[in-house]
């Protein structure tokens, strides 16, 4: 398995694990303030994820890629990151 793509996806799975025990936490507090305070943490992870699996997932790939490429993904990746993260 390339190491690259297991990195990726093991980061993936702690995300779906932390996604679901908050939902247990959330079921469990049941009040919707206290919810809302588990929700938002997991809004700040979030982003956080899709940086790191794009980042290794580019440094898998860098070998392959020109930096024009690299360049432009770097900058579509800003463009998602500046959409999510405006307030």
């Amino acid at each position: 398995m390339d190491k690259f793509v297991a990195g990726m996806g093991m980061i993936r799975l702690l995300s779906g694990c932390l996604e679901i025990a908050a939902a247990l936490i959330m079921l469990r507090l049941n009040q919707v303030e206290k919810a809302l305070v588990v929700n938002t943490g997991l809004a700040m992870v979030g982003p956080l994820v899709l940086l790191a699996t794009t980042t290794i997932g580019l440094v898998g790939m860098a070998d392959k890629l020109s930096w024009d490429k690299l360049i432009w993904i770097g900058c579509g990746v800003a463009c998602l990151m500046f959409g999510i993260l405006k307030k």
